[in-house]
């Protein structure tokens, strides 16, 4: 297994290196499903407009320059390694067009009079030559953001934060799960400038542990949990959300709501890869699978987070199946 290395020199001196990226993109199979749709990064930087602060016209970070800062920042941390090209999945588009044409009947409008930007986007870069294996299943090492420009406040007087969430952890190249913990993740990251976004994620890669990260994910295939015991959990996640407040305090947080759980429960006895035994059984790295793949009906807003919510889960439940302790999950 390839260590990953630290890189202390300064983004700012960092080539554009989305031209000598591999042709092949990073995960053949979609990542996430919701509501999005697939455009290529070329489509994205040359097409689609930018939004701009409404006080002074100036843009903001636009979609393309994120990809592109993240693909620069992980061909320079991790050179000499192959590097697939970004996968980008977008949602709620914005659609427009040049003032000529505002008067023109929607069906009469021609390419060039039509404007279009995307509100939410989601992107992947796979380094496919860092991997491991566990329970038999080959991950990657792979380096994602997302941007959502509703969290942005273009009316503000002052230039204000805009909002980027990134991450660094591993793909599950059997299913293209994505497998993200709390220690690889910036959910709330507020950067005034292009400069302060690449910092930050060179810092998170740098600082990433996957050593940790692998090692709690092959904890996982250690131990299991009955049939018995997952038709608990089934039980317990679904009455969560239900619960007062004040009952939630001491159990690990659920952020999945019921599709996702009927998408789990549906798996756990038809999925090709990580469905029960022929006991009934499961093992925690299956379960942690089915998780992680309902999670790709998550919208882009929420699909770190849920991310993040699973793999914690888990490992909450597979420290008390080790331990013996109790889960209020599973007893």
């Amino acid at each position: 297994m390839e260590q990953i290395t630290s890189f202390s020199g300064s983004t700012n001196q960092l080539p554009m290196v989305l031209q000598h990226v591999q042709p092949e993109q990073s995960g053949s199979k979609t990542f996430i499903e919701a509501n999005t749709v697939d455009i290529p990064f070329t489509e994205i930087k040359e097409e689609h407009i930018i939004p701009v602060f409404v006080k002074d016209n100036e843009p903001l970070i636009s979609h393309a320059e994120f990809i592109g800062a993240a693909a620069e920042i992980t061909a320079d941390i991790f050179h000499g390694e192959r590097i697939l090209k970004p996968a980008v999945r977008l949602s709620h588009p914005i659609k427009g067009r040049i003032p000529d044409a505002k008067d023109k009947p929607a069906h009469m409008l021609l390419d060039r009079e039509k404007t279009i930007y995307y509100e939410r986007m989601m992107f992947v870069i796979e380094v496919p030559t860092i991997q491991d294996v566990v329970d038999g299943n080959r991950l990657s090492l792979t380096i994602g953001g997302v941007k959502t420009y509703n969290l942005d406040n273009l009316y503000s007087r002052a230039k204000s934060d805009q909002h980027f969430k990134v991450f660094v952890g591993f793909k599950n190249r059997v299913c293209t799960n994505l497998c993200v913990f709390t220690d690889g993740f910036l959910g709330e990251l507020r950067v005034k400038s292009l400069d302060q976004l690449k910092a930050s994620i060179q810092m998170l890669i740098a600082g990433y542990n996957q050593e940790q990260h692998l090692y709690q994910m092959k904890q996982f295939a250690e131990n299991y949990i009955t049939e018995q015991q997952f038709a608990h959990l089934i039980g317990r996640c679904r009455m969560y959300h239900h619960m007062p407040v004040e009952y939630k305090k001491d159990i690990p947080s659920l952020l999945f709501g019921d599709q996702q759980i009927n998408t789990v429960v549906r798996d756990f006895y038809k999925d090709s890869s990580f469905s029960r035994d022929s006991f009934g059984n499961i093992n925690l790295w299956k379960l942690y699978n089915l998780l992680t793949g309902a999670n790709k009906s998550s919208y882009i807003d929420s699909f770190l987070e849920r991310g993040v919510n699973a793999f914690d889960l888990v490992n909450d439940l597979n420290h008390c199946v080790e331990h013996k302790r109790q889960s209020w999950y599973l007893n």
